[in-house]
Protein backbone atom coordinates (compact mmCIF):
# COMPACT_ATOMS: atom_id res chain seq x y z
CA UNK A 1 0.00 0.00 0.00
CA UNK A 2 1.12 3.87 -0.45
CA UNK A 3 0.83 6.49 1.65
CA UNK A 4 -2.61 7.48 -0.15
CA UNK A 5 -4.27 4.39 0.24
CA UNK A 6 -3.10 3.02 3.58
CA UNK A 7 -5.92 3.35 6.12
CA UNK A 8 -4.91 6.57 8.95
CA UNK A 9 -5.20 5.50 12.28
CA UNK A 10 -7.99 6.69 14.22
CA UNK A 11 -7.71 9.82 16.09
CA UNK A 12 -9.27 13.02 17.57
CA UNK A 13 -8.95 16.06 15.47
CA UNK A 14 -6.78 18.66 16.92
CA UNK A 15 -8.15 21.64 18.74
CA UNK A 16 -7.30 23.63 15.08
CA UNK A 17 -8.64 21.50 12.96
CA UNK A 18 -11.95 21.68 15.36
CA UNK A 19 -11.60 25.41 15.11
CA UNK A 20 -11.51 24.99 11.20
CA UNK A 21 -14.48 22.49 11.14
CA UNK A 22 -17.07 24.87 13.26
CA UNK A 23 -15.67 27.95 11.37
CA UNK A 24 -16.77 26.18 7.82
CA UNK A 25 -20.24 24.91 9.67
CA UNK A 26 -20.89 27.99 10.86
CA UNK A 27 -19.95 30.10 7.89
CA UNK A 28 -21.59 28.18 5.76
CA UNK A 29 -25.25 27.47 7.58
CA UNK A 30 -25.24 31.29 8.40
CA UNK A 31 -24.47 32.10 4.51
CA UNK A 32 -27.61 29.46 3.56
CA UNK A 33 -29.64 31.03 6.10
CA UNK A 34 -29.17 34.33 5.22
CA UNK A 35 -29.15 33.19 0.76
CA UNK A 36 -32.38 31.53 1.43
CA UNK A 37 -33.73 34.25 3.47
CA UNK A 38 -33.10 36.93 0.50
CA UNK A 39 -34.18 34.12 -2.23
CA UNK A 40 -37.83 33.93 -0.11
CA UNK A 41 -37.85 38.00 0.32
CA UNK A 42 -37.04 38.81 -3.45
CA UNK A 43 -38.44 36.02 -5.20
CA UNK A 44 -40.78 33.86 -3.10
CA UNK A 45 -38.52 31.13 -4.07
CA UNK A 46 -36.85 28.32 -1.28
CA UNK A 47 -33.99 27.29 -2.02
CA UNK A 48 -35.44 24.02 -3.14
CA UNK A 49 -37.52 25.66 -5.26
CA UNK A 50 -34.80 26.77 -6.61
CA UNK A 51 -32.81 23.96 -6.85
CA UNK A 52 -35.30 22.50 -8.91
CA UNK A 53 -35.71 24.77 -11.16
CA UNK A 54 -32.44 25.26 -11.85
CA UNK A 55 -31.55 21.66 -12.16
CA UNK A 56 -34.65 21.93 -15.20
CA UNK A 57 -33.50 24.83 -17.19
CA UNK A 58 -30.26 22.68 -17.29
CA UNK A 59 -31.88 19.81 -18.64
CA UNK A 60 -32.53 18.77 -22.44
CA UNK A 61 -36.01 19.51 -22.82
CA UNK A 62 -36.37 21.17 -19.34
CA UNK A 63 -36.99 18.05 -18.13
CA UNK A 64 -35.59 15.37 -15.66
CA UNK A 65 -36.33 11.82 -14.66
CA UNK A 66 -37.52 12.20 -11.00
CA UNK A 67 -34.75 9.86 -9.62
CA UNK A 68 -32.28 11.24 -11.25
CA UNK A 69 -33.37 14.79 -9.80
CA UNK A 70 -33.21 13.57 -6.22
CA UNK A 71 -29.52 12.81 -6.85
CA UNK A 72 -28.68 16.49 -8.77
CA UNK A 73 -30.24 18.13 -5.76
CA UNK A 74 -29.19 15.74 -3.26
CA UNK A 75 -32.16 14.48 -1.74
CA UNK A 76 -34.12 11.88 -0.78
CA UNK A 77 -36.62 10.03 -2.97
CA UNK A 78 -40.12 10.99 -0.71
CA UNK A 79 -38.37 14.54 0.02
CA UNK A 80 -38.42 15.22 -3.74
CA UNK A 81 -41.61 13.60 -4.29
CA UNK A 82 -43.07 16.17 -1.71
CA UNK A 83 -41.49 19.44 -2.63
CA UNK A 84 -42.30 18.42 -6.48
CA UNK A 85 -46.37 18.39 -5.17
CA UNK A 86 -45.98 21.66 -3.44
CA UNK A 87 -44.56 23.25 -6.96
CA UNK A 88 -46.62 21.31 -8.94
CA UNK A 89 -49.50 23.16 -6.97
CA UNK A 90 -48.14 26.50 -7.43
CA UNK A 91 -47.69 25.63 -11.54
CA UNK A 92 -43.85 25.67 -11.11
CA UNK A 93 -43.88 22.26 -12.35
CA UNK A 94 -45.36 19.54 -13.57
CA UNK A 95 -44.59 15.79 -13.55
CA UNK A 96 -45.43 13.51 -16.22
CA UNK A 97 -45.03 9.96 -17.41
CA UNK A 98 -41.15 9.28 -18.50
CA UNK A 99 -40.89 9.40 -22.04
CA UNK A 100 -38.30 6.80 -22.02
CA UNK A 101 -39.84 4.29 -19.53
CA UNK A 102 -43.11 4.01 -18.67
CA UNK A 103 -42.39 2.86 -14.81
CA UNK A 104 -40.68 6.41 -13.90
CA UNK A 105 -41.75 10.04 -14.38
CA UNK A 106 -40.19 13.00 -14.88
CA UNK A 107 -40.32 16.89 -13.95
CA UNK A 108 -40.98 18.99 -16.17
CA UNK A 109 -40.23 23.20 -16.11
CA UNK A 110 -43.75 25.25 -17.15
CA UNK A 111 -43.80 28.25 -18.49
CA UNK A 112 -44.53 29.76 -15.23
CA UNK A 113 -41.67 28.11 -13.14
CA UNK A 114 -39.59 29.52 -16.10
CA UNK A 115 -40.62 33.15 -15.18
CA UNK A 116 -40.34 32.31 -11.86
CA UNK A 117 -36.72 31.41 -12.09
CA UNK A 118 -35.42 33.89 -14.67
CA UNK A 119 -37.49 36.57 -11.98
CA UNK A 120 -35.43 34.95 -9.31
CA UNK A 121 -32.01 34.80 -10.82
CA UNK A 122 -31.03 38.67 -10.87
CA UNK A 123 -31.43 39.04 -7.41
CA UNK A 124 -29.83 35.61 -6.21
CA UNK A 125 -26.49 35.83 -8.12
CA UNK A 126 -26.71 39.64 -7.14
CA UNK A 127 -26.88 37.92 -3.58
CA UNK A 128 -23.98 35.49 -4.57
CA UNK A 129 -21.89 38.18 -5.63
CA UNK A 130 -22.66 41.01 -2.30
CA UNK A 131 -22.04 37.87 0.33
CA UNK A 132 -19.62 35.70 -1.25
CA UNK A 133 -17.82 36.70 -3.86
CA UNK A 134 -17.05 40.45 -2.72
CA UNK A 135 -16.29 39.28 0.62
CA UNK A 136 -12.88 37.25 -0.63
CA UNK A 137 -10.03 37.71 -2.51
CA UNK A 138 -9.19 36.21 -5.91
CA UNK A 139 -7.02 33.45 -4.11
CA UNK A 140 -9.24 32.67 -1.82
CA UNK A 141 -11.99 32.24 -4.14
CA UNK A 142 -9.31 29.72 -5.76
CA UNK A 143 -9.18 28.15 -2.59
CA UNK A 144 -12.21 27.43 -1.91
CA UNK A 145 -12.96 26.11 -5.39
CA UNK A 146 -9.86 23.87 -4.38
CA UNK A 147 -11.04 23.00 -1.31
CA UNK A 148 -14.62 22.31 -2.63
CA UNK A 149 -13.20 19.98 -5.34
CA UNK A 150 -11.37 18.17 -2.64
CA UNK A 151 -14.11 17.67 0.17
CA UNK A 152 -16.41 16.37 -3.23
CA UNK A 153 -13.88 14.18 -4.56
CA UNK A 154 -13.12 13.35 -1.01
CA UNK A 155 -16.91 12.38 -0.22
CA UNK A 156 -17.46 10.27 -3.49
CA UNK A 157 -14.99 7.71 -2.82
CA UNK A 158 -16.64 7.13 0.47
Amino acid sequence: MNESTTPRARRSPTPGELSAWRGFIEASERMRVIMGSRLQTDSGLSTGDYSVLLSLTESPDNRVRSSELATKVGWERSRLSHHLGRMEQRGLIRREECLTDNRGAEACLTAAGADAFRRASAPHLHAVQELFVSALSPEQLDAVAEISAALSSHLESL
